[in-house]
């Protein structure tokens, strides 16, 4: 199985990217399961952000490649098009993974009676206010836990769909997403929900990470500052949140001497607004990334990347497959979260979602193939009636050659 997973992995794509857009689904995944004990070795205990600024920053890298590059050659309204049209297939896999995900947890619920499940992942809405939650969830103001990350991606697209001419003059871009940025953080701008709260996940903030990311895309060039300054900075922040993390959070005592409003600072370092120091430690943590690991990075093609690289592809279907998983995998810990549990449900969720990844592109393949034979056997019976009237004295062998070699070209059967 694996070297025919290792065949549905698009070599052509830049695998830096996939690669560790796997890893942040993988880490999303286990981060979602309580009680997992792998928890402790993901991102977010050695740094000041954790997967889902690395998934939102890849994200925009990934799509000012495919944006960008579009709009470049075609225009903006074609590209935009494009963007506009993966914000409505994000939309459907939201209300998608919404149905399937309060099913499995209304019913775990009622079937073990558990209604703390529903409290803590905010779906008693569903019990006391069904219909209006319905309502909400279709116009993304209702967004129960673990669901709110799609809902900010596809404000995302849409935000970048109408910045996209802007690309064409990144440091114009830069500053408009930081303007807003900016305005969103200190006037406390956000999105609505239901009951009146902002979106956990501002769209408004993380904007910029997005932005940033499809900006090193489209235009990298050289960095504003000498290398090696860079990489001392970016060493620093990441040891700055070591510290955070591990003194400040861990031992409040110990930091009485700070000053009050770095004190204050420091303690509310939030997520949901992408904290400056969040967005400074993922910036650090890329930079170095880049720098460590080349595009051409021999690692990349080894066995034990492709499983990361084919989820990394096909992020869409992994994550919502993450989604399901975990809250089975937290069911089964919570029954008995001993060792063997403990790695059952960490290898099986693993395995659960390379085989999602790994079927996802067998049927992406499978239709390029259906699509490439459609497209043969419709230039055969083209070719067969465009010989018809020229059948008579005259040009008709070489228009016949002619035209045999286009089809070839067409179908794409050998040549010569």
């Amino acid at each position: 199985m694996g070297l025919a997973c290792m065949k549905l992995v698009r070599r052509q794509r830049e695998l830096r990217v996939d690669f560790f857009r796997g890893l942040a689904l993988w880490w999303i995944f286990v981060d979602h399961i309580s009680g997992n004990w792998l928890s402790y070795t993901t991102l977010h205990n050695f740094a000041l952000c954790d997967a889902t600024e690395v998934f939102v920053l890849l994200a925009g890298y990934s799509a000012g490649l495919a944006y960008g590059r579009s709009m470049l050659r075609n225009g903006w309204l074609f590209a935009a098009a494009d963007a506009v049209r993966r914000a409505w297939t994000l939309y459907v896999a939201h209300i998608f993974l919404f149905v399937v995900f309060s099913a499995q947890v209304t019913w775990s619920a009622a079937a073990l009676d558990r209604a703390d499940y529903l409290d803590e992942i905010n779906l008693d809405a569903l019990g006391s206010n069904p219909y209006e939650a319905l309502l909400r969830a279709l116009a993304l103001n209702f967004q129960p836990a673990f669901l709110d990350i799609l809902p900010m991606y596809i404000v995302l697209l849409l935000i970048f769909a109408l910045l996209l001419p802007l690309l064409r003059w990144p440091a114009v871009l830069g500053a408009v997403s930081f303007a807003i940025y900016a305005a969103a953080r200190v006037f406390m701008l956000n999105l609505p929900t239901w009951h009146g709260d902002g979106w956990y996940f501002n769209p408004l903030t993380w904007q910029l990470l997005f932005m940033l990311g499809a900006i090193l895309a489209i235009a990298p060039g050289e960095p504003p500052l000498p290398r090696r300054l860079l990489d001392a900075m970016s060493a620093a922040m990441l040891l700055v949140g070591l510290v955070v993390i591990y003194v400040v959070w861990e031992r409040p005592g110990l930091t009485a001497a700070l000053p009050i409003r770095l004190a204050r600072t420091l303690f509310s370092i939030d997520k949901e607004g992408l904290h400056p120091y969040r967005l400074a430690s993922i910036l650090a943590l890329a930079w170095l990334t880049t720098r460590l690991v080349p595009p051409n990075a021999a690692w990349l093609s080894r066995n034990f990347a492709w499983p990361f690289e084919l989820c990394g592809q096909h992020s869409l279907p992994v994550f919502c497959s993450s989604i399901f998983l975990s809250f089975v995998g937290r069911l089964a810990l919570e029954l008995d979260d001993r060792w063997a549990m403990q790695i059952g449900v960490n290898v099986g969720g693993a395995a659960a979602l390379v085989a999602v990844a790994a079927l996802a592109a067998w049927y992406r393949e499978k239709g390029r193939a259906a699509a490439a034979r459609d497209r043969a056997e419709a230039a055969i019976p083209g070719l067969a009636a465009s010989l018809a009237p020229a059948s008579g004295p005259g040009n008709a062998p070489n228009d016949a050659v002619a035209l045999s070699e286009t089809a070839r070209a067409d179908t794409g059967l050998p040549q010569g």
